[in-house]
């Protein structure tokens, strides 16, 4: 595994075992032991995550899910920790491409959903990651939009996506804007400025992954 999915994946399992099973996610209906279980299927169980992109297989993923959750917490903490070298998403050549924003997302869910939480301060080179990633997950969260958006990140860049005749500008932190465009602008903390109705419309695009 590489750095940043490693380091990720260590701390998300770390404050899940802190947590507990019944802590809280900003997920609709899934609690901690809920997200890890999906993290497990993820990476040990890929006729069964296959679901979460394929209609027809969505029945299925979901019961693998549930008997997932239903392991000794513990011992579902332990296999999040220790992937499968087979694993098509944690193997080492895919760990670091498959699993950075993943854990990084999931890690916010379950933080997120906590009393008093606050931003962290990541590590700039893990910042500058999310932020060459960014513009492939905002055309994704924005296809059909019908407007140009802009993306700022003070100290990283600043790019444009999508195409129209009106502009919205989205100003953040490289895991803000991630947070932002992967459907948790509730917990997102950013700066977003243009015409009411688009930004409006902004707090609902997803890139659907």
């Amino acid at each position: 595994m590489s750095r940043h999915a490693r380091t990720e994946r260590a701390a998300l399992a770390d404050l899940l075992l802190a947590l507990g099973p019944d802590a809280p996610t900003i997920n609709e209906g899934w609690a901690a032991r809920d997200l890890a279980a999906h993290l497990v299927v993820r990476e040990r169980r890929p006729d069964a995550a296959a679901g979460a992109l394929l209609p027809p297989l969505r029945g299925h993923n979901s019961r693998v899910q549930r008997s997932m959750a239903e392991q000794p917490f513990p011992e579902l903490i332990a296999q999040l920790r220790r992937p499968p070298w087979w694993s098509p998403v944690s193997n080492p050549l895919a760990d670091e491409t498959a699993n950075t924003i993943e854990f990084v997302v999931h890690h916010e869910d379950l933080r997120r959903a906590q009393p008093d939480w606050q931003p962290r301060d990541l590590p700039a080179d893990l910042n500058a990651a999310l932020w060459a990633r960014l513009p492939l997950l905002a055309r994704l969260a924005l296809r059909g939009f019908g407007a140009r958006v802009r993306l700022r990140a003070p100290g990283y860049g600043e790019t444009a996506v999508g195409s129209g005749d009106e502009t919205v500008r989205v100003i953040g932190a490289p895991a803000e804007l991630l947070l932002f465009f992967f459907g948790r602008q509730r917990v997102a903390r950013v700066q977003v400025d243009g015409d009411e109705a688009l930004v409006a419309r902004l707090q609902s695009v997803s890139p659907g992954i």
